[in-house]
Formats: structure tokens, C-alpha cells, sequence
């Protein structure tokens, strides 16, 4: 005959017991442990490397992360802004540049008299520097570029990465110290003793210096990841310290000794806490699925941070509790949280009010919900909060033809067709400018990629023709082609960038020397040439830079990178040529949302049903608390519609998965309660007293984590981090309103459906 479910249930007991037991009698080993772990995670911080690139975490064989891959591993890309000046002259204008032109680490600056550069009294300043971003020497060029136009009234874009994520990195300090001032006061209101809040924050640093610490094991990380994890962990996972101090507290009044009711407490809190992780566990996994790869990333570090904080608060906390008992004790004082009975029997008076009012709001809210226009790229993306950079940008958009860059990447064996391709793709409409060694001249009638013969180079440079052929000789024999020693040497060519870039080499290293006027010609040459080698040749593919006067998501720009590719398939093996760019990155992150936004959504609340479904053994009831929390979803993203706002499409993926897995637990702790009280009371009384009883636990997560998000949302320029943060914190804020209010009123009008589901598995019945 199978185990009873009360012989099992006290097996578990037992177990749970003798595990709190060891844990509580090996506290001071666990507390080192944690110390020595906290040290080494301090260690690993500055290991931490963060990724800025959203078209990183696309699927390896999309266009676009195909084409940055090459790029990354083939090329330079060198910094570059743009500056606009306002009310200026355009001679003053030209002398600026004339100045900035001057500076160090400066390349070039483009400017002339055309719409492209000068509107109505305003200038627009392209400066292209001659190192990364990352390099000291930039970083100074660019600080006095800024001194030199602090007086006028400029705005400067750029994608300085490092100071961007400077910016973010001081925004979210000032988040995380605001949150942690307001939290401490919620604690404090809804916390039984005043030095709970101590341990809270004891608990909380460790636990997050363990997850944000280990984060280099991950390789590389997003920045968004990055930059929510420490507030997403203190806003999913403080409440998980509350319930364990709460429940020691109550067996404090049972047991005479604290080591006792800390092992009992213990033992409780591991089934119930672990249970309550769990449907927070199920959104994340579902993230991890994805195909954009930034679900796994924020999906592992946020699932890490939740077995870092179960790990804390069963193993640090115990210890913590133990060496401040008469603390804990003596700054005990009564609930300040409201005793809302009355609003449970305002709930069971008014009948069903509050669930018409939901159903009736629910299908507007599917709609707005399902029609929000979503941005796929950067600059498409509302801005929630004042960002310099952002402002900057909108400010030359508006002033000045907006445009696009687009990188079309060819195999480089054939210069003759990519001379052809570049000129047919600059004819297009919509092309504004096409930037490729086979387009940059040497003079009316050759470029950088012409094949040239010892005659012509010699008449180029003014050289002796036995010196170029000589020349040209050397270059054969370093590249095995020794038609220049055995052919005619007039039949042996050499594209004119590959000559010279070997003629340099030669220089450097003292086996060649030109006379004074040669070398002044030659040196001339070489800026020039080694930063378009740079950044428009690689080991195996050139690069054409195109820039193009249309919106980075559209038809049309999908139309135009067809185009281009039509235009240069034909030359190549098929799948050699790729179109890289802001439209693509738009396109290829639109056609994996299509695809992911459903699987997250069934996936989450599969997993979510799941788990209910196990817990309370009734399908019925199963279902309306995951259909509540979905229609608190819908209900939070159909506000980006109403406020014609455009969210990056990663915020629906994301919120919606964290806010099904952490909101749910509100309706969990309402149905347990419930459950509990209705054995000895009837339904309208029980869920009454159900609502009163879980309004201090749902309260204080769902403020917390409300207020988490939304301090993000208001106070980060970071467009990504702050729509994800405000969807978590306003969707915290409906599923608090909807378990305190529809949820009670429709598990009480469906009681009958939710006990006729209801079911025991087998290994349960005697």
C-alpha cells in the first residue's frame, strides 16, 4: 500500500529538521565560508566584462551577427562624433574646424557649404579620429573638442562607449542608494523588529556581491543585464529574509530557547521559501530559451541571483540571527501594518464588481497590449529620461537630413568587382555616400585598388624605372609570385594600396630610402592609407561604408539593403556577401521577436499553470490565478500604447516573464490563506480574513518591487534599462492591485469549478 500523504508529510519533517539542525550547528564554518566567498567575489568585480551591443546576443547564423563577427575579427572601427553647432557663421564654423583639424589623434573633419553640413545658421561638424574609442588619446582629443565649443550652443553625438557606461553605471548607484533609503523604510514599517532591517541588509550585500561577483564566470554579460541585476535580485528575492525572519519570530513565542525556535523556523522556511522561488525560476528559464540570446544572459544571472539569496538567507541567515537574538528582541514592536478586514468584507458585499470591471477592461487592455509599436533599433526607442547624448541627436535629426550607415562586406579577392559595385550601389536612389578602397583616389584617374605596372608606379612617384621594378621584384618574391623575376615586368601587377603598404614596410625597417621630395609624397600618403587599410581592409573581406538618407526601420530601408545585395551577389560564391548595418540589426531583431514573444509568453505561463497546478491540486484554480496575473500583463503594456510611447520590443519579452514569475506569488500567498481559513469558516468569511492575512506579505513585496522599478524607469537615460524598469515596477503595481481586489472576488464566484477540479495524485491516496 502506498505512503499516506501525513506519513510522508512527516518524513519531510524530519528531514527538514535535521537539516536546519546541522545548518544552525555549523553556522560559524557557513559564516566563514560566506566571508572568504565575499572576498573572492569583491576580486572578481573588476573581471566582470560588459557588453554594450545588442546584436552581440542575436542567433550565430543571423546576416547580422554574422557580418559583426567578420568585422570584429577583420577590422579597425575608429571613433567618430557628430557636432552641431547652432547660430554660428559659416566662416566661423570653418574656423573651428580648421582649429580641431590641429588637434592630436584628430584624422579629419568634414564640413563644407552644403544642406548635408550647414542649415539655416547651424552647422554639423563629422569628426573621425584616428584610434578607438577605448584609447587615452582619443579620450583627450575629445575633451578638447568640448572645450573648445563650451562657449557656442553645440550638441555632440557619439558612441563613446566608455563613457556612456560611466554615465549608466553613476545613474544606477544613485537607483540602487535611493531604493535601498525607501526600502529601509517599508522594511521598517512592515518589519516586526527594527533590527530585522539590519539583518535584511547583511543578508542582502552578500547574496548580491555572490551573484555580481561570479558574473565573469559567464564569459561577457549585457550591460542591460549588468545594470538591473543588483535592484531586480533586491526587489525578487528580499522577501525570501522577511518570511524566514517572520516565521523565527512566531516560533520565538513557542520555544523557550533561541537556537530552538531558529531550527524549527528553519525547517519551515526551507520547503516554503524554495516553493515560493520557484515560479520565479520558471519566467527566468523561460527567458533563457529565447533565440535572442540576451533572455539567457538576463535569464542566468537573475536565476543565479535568486539561488545566491536562497543560499544566503538558509545558511548566512542563521548565524546573523543567533549572534543578535536581544537585538532582535528587544526592538520588537506591535504591526504597524492596517488591519483591511473591512475591505475584504467591502470585497464579499459588493458581489462580483471588481471581476465585471476586470473582464470588461481585459480585452481593451489585450488589444493595446498587442498594437504597441515596438522599435527594433536605438534611435527608435522613446526616450523615458533626459539623455545629453540622445537630446544631441534628436537635435541634428531634426536640423539636418537624417541618415544611416549600412556595411556592405565583400570577399577581397576581386577588386575589379568591387570598383563595379561600389559605383552601381552610389547611382541608387537613397545612397548619399559610398566610402571603399576602390573609391578612394590617387588621382583623376586611378584609385587605391588599380593594378599598376613598374612603369606606371615609376611615373607616379617620379622614380627611376629600374628602382620600381626592383621594387615590384621584392614584393613577388615575399608573395611567391615570381613573374616579376622571370616574366616581363611591364605583365606583372600590383594593386596600388598593397605597393604601398609594402613600400612602408620597407621604409620602417631601413631597407629602402627615398629622396627628400619622393618621401615628402609618399609620407603623405600614409595616414591616408593605413587608416583606410584599417578600416575598410581585412584578412579576408573588404568593407563598403554606405550611408543612406532613410529611417533605420521601414520597407523602404529593407528595400534599399536588398538592393545593394542584388548588386553584389552576382560577383561572389552564393552567401559570401553580407549587408550589415543598423537596418539589418532593426531587421534581424524584428524577425526574432516575432518568434520569441510567443514562446516566452506560452512558456511562462505553462511553466507558471504548472507549478499551481501541482500546488493546489485544482485545475480550476490553477487557471484563474495564472489568468489574473496575464491580465495584469495586458493591463501593463497597454499603457506604452495609450501614452503613444515606442519600448524596445526586449522589454515585452522581458517584464512579461519576470512579472508572470514573481507576481504570481501574491496570488499564491491569497489561495494559500484562503485555502487554509475556508477548512473552519465559509468562503466570503474565510477570503475576508484571507485578504487582511497576506495584505503585509503582498504589500511589502509588491512595494518593493514597484518602487525598484519605477526608480529605474525615472531616473536611468539608459533607454533599455529604463522601459524594463518601469514595465517591472508598473506591472508590480497592477498585480498587486488585481490580487487585492478582482482576484478574492472571482476563486470565491468560481469556488464550485475550483472544488470540482480539484484532484489528488496517486502516491496521496491511502
Amino acid at each position: 500500500m502506498p505512503e499516506t500523504e501525513k506519513t510522508k508529510r512527516l518524513q519531510t519533517d524530519m528531514l527538514m529538521r535535521k537539516l536546519a539542525a546541522a545548518i544552525v550547528r555549523w553556522r560559524g564554518l557557513f559564516m566563514l565560508l560566506f566571508l572568504l566567498a565575499a572576498v573572492y567575489c569583491a576580486l572578481g568585480l573588476s573581471r566582470v566584462r560588459v557588453n554594450s551591443d545588442l546584436t552581440f546576443f542575436l542567433a550565430p547564423d543571423t546576416e547580422t551577427r554574422r557580418g559583426i563577427t567578420i568585422m570584429e575579427d577583420n577590422f579597425v572601427t575608429y571613433a567618430s562624433e557628430d557636432v552641431m553647432i547652432a547660430n554660428i557663421t559659416y566662416e566661423r564654423a570653418e574656423s573651428l574646424c580648421e582649429t580641431i583639424r590641429g588637434y592630436d589623434r584628430v584624422f579629419s573633419v568634414s564640413f563644407d557649404d552644403t544642406p548635408a553640413h550647414y542649415v539655416r545658421a547651424s552647422a554639423l561638424l563629422t569628426i573621425a579620429f584616428d584610434g578607438t574609442d577605448d584609447e587615452p588619446g582619443v579620450e583627450e582629443a575629445r575633451g578638447r573638442i568640448r572645450a573648445l565649443l563650451a562657449p557656442y550652443d553645440s550638441y555632440t553625438y557619439s558612441m563613446d562607449i566608455k563613457n556612456y557606461s560611466r554615465q549608466l553605471a553613476g545613474e544606477m548607484v544613485g537607483v540602487v542608494a535611493i531604493a535601498a533609503a525607501v526600502i529601509a523604510v517599508i522594511l521598517l514599517f512592515t518589519s516586526r523588529s527594527y533590527f530585522e532591517v539590519v539583518i535584511f541588509a547583511l543578508v542582502f550585500v552578500f547574496a548580491a556581491l555572490l551573484n555580481m561577483g561570479t558574473n565573469f564566470w559567464l564569459g561577457e554579460i549585457s550591460m542591460i543585464t549588468h545594470s538591473i541585476a543588483i535592484i531586480m535580485q533586491l526587489a525578487l528575492a528580499i522577501d525570501y529574509a522577511i518570511i524566514f525572519s517572520h516565521r523565527y519570530q512566531d516560533e520565538c513565542a513557542r520555544f523557550d530557547s533561541a537556537r530552538e525556535a531558529l531550527v524549527e523556523a528553519l525547517a519551515k522556511s526551507i520547503v516554503e521559501i524554495s516553493s515560493s522561488s520557484l515560479t520565479t525560476i520558471s519566467g527566468l528559464v523561460a527567458l533563457m530559451l529565447m533565440e535572442f540570446r540576451l533572455g539567457y544572459d538576463l535569464g542566468v544571472v537573475l536565476s543565479k541571483s535568486i539561488l545566491c539569496s536562497l543560499l544566503t538567507v538558509f545558511l548566512l541567515m542563521p548565524g546573523l540571527i543567533l549572534l543578535f537574538p536581544r537585538a532582535i528582541r528587544r526592538s520588537a514592536h506591535r504591526s504597524l501594518i492596517p488591519d483591511i478586514t473591512p475591505w475584504g468584507r467591502f470585497l464579499m458585499r459588493s458581489k462580483s464588481c471588481f471581476v465585471w470591471l476586470f473582464l470588461l477592461i481585459v480585452p481593451f487592455a489585450f488589444y493595446g497590449a498587442r498594437h504597441v509599436n515596438y522599435a527594433f533599433s536605438d534611435s527608435a526607442v522613446s526616450e523615458l529620461v533626459y539623455s545629453e547624448s540622445r537630446a544631441a541627436m534628436r537635435r541634428i535629426e531634426q536640423t539636418f537630413e537624417s541618415s544611416t550607415s549600412v556595411v556592405l562586406l565583400l570577399p577581397h579577392e576581386d577588386l575589379e568587382a568591387e570598383k563595379t559595385i561600389a559605383r552601381e550601389i552610389r547611382a541608387l536612389d537613397g545612397v548619399k555616400d559610398v566610402t571603399g578602397l576602390s573609391l578612394i583616389e590617387v588621382d583623376d584617374e586611378h584609385v587605391l585598388t588599380d593594378l599598376y605596372s613598374p612603369r606606371q608606379f615609376a611615373e607616379l612617384l617620379e622614380l627611376p624605372r629600374e628602382e620600381a621594378e626592383l621594387l615590384f621584384q621584392a614584393y613577388g618574391v615575399r608573395h611567391e609570385e615570381y613573374q616579376a623575376l622571370f616574366g616581363a615586368p611591364d605583365s606583372y601587377r600590383v594593386p596600388l594600396l598593397d605597393l604601398f603598404d609594402f613600400l612602408f614596410e620597407l621604409i620602417d625597417h631601413g631597407v629602402v630610402t627615398l629622396s627628400g621630395e619622393q618621401s615628402e609624397q609618399v609620407e603623405a600618403l600614409r595616414p591616408t592609407l593605413s587608416y583606410a587599410l584599417a578600416q575598410l581592409r581585412g584578412e579576408h573581406y573588404n568593407r563598403l561604408l554606405i550611408t543612406v538618407d532613410l529611417p533605420t526601420e521601414g520597407d523602404e530601408s529593407r528595400a534599399l539593403v536588398e538592393r545593394v545585395r542584388a548588386i553584389a551577389a552576382p560577383h561572389y560564391p552564393a552567401g559570401e556577401v553580407l549587408v550589415v548595418g543598423d537596418i539589418t540589426s532593426a531587421r534581424d531583431l524584428g524577425d526574432s521577436y516575432t518568434g520569441d514573444s510567443l514562446l516566452i509568453s506560452l512558456l511562462t505561463i505553462g511553466f507558471v499553470f504548472a507549478i499551481l497546478l501541482f500546488t493546489f491540486r485544482t485545475a480550476v484554480g490553477a487557471a484563474i490565478l495564472v489568468f489574473v496575473i496575464q491580465g495584469s500583463i495586458w493591463i501593463n503594456f497597454s499603457f506604452p500604447y495609450l501614452q503613444g510611447q515606442s519600448p524596445s520590443f526586449v522589454t515585452n519579452m522581458i517584464v512579461s516573464a519576470i512579472q508572470m514569475g514573481a507576481t504570481i506569488d501574491y496570488a499564491i500567498v491569497l489561495m494559500n490563506r484562503y485555502q487554509v481559513l475556508k477548512a473552519a469558516l465559509p468562503p466570503r468569511q474565510a477570503m475576508a480574513r484571507a485578504v487582511n492575512e497576506s495584505f503585509a506579505t503582498v504589500l511589502t513585496s509588491g512595494s518593493i518591487m514597484t518602487i525598484a522599478g519605477v526608480l529605474i524607469g525615472v531616473r536611468v537615460s539608459d533607454v533599455y534599462v529604463s522601459h524594463i524598469g518601469l514595465g517591472v515596477g508598473r506591472g508590480a503595481l497592477c498585480s498587486v492591485i488585481l490580487v487585492l481586489s478582482v482576484l478574492p472576488q472571482l476563486l470565491v464566484l468560481l469556488d464550485g469549478a475550483v472544488e470540482k477540479t480539484r484532484f489528488r495524485l496517486s502516491s496521496e491516496e491511502e
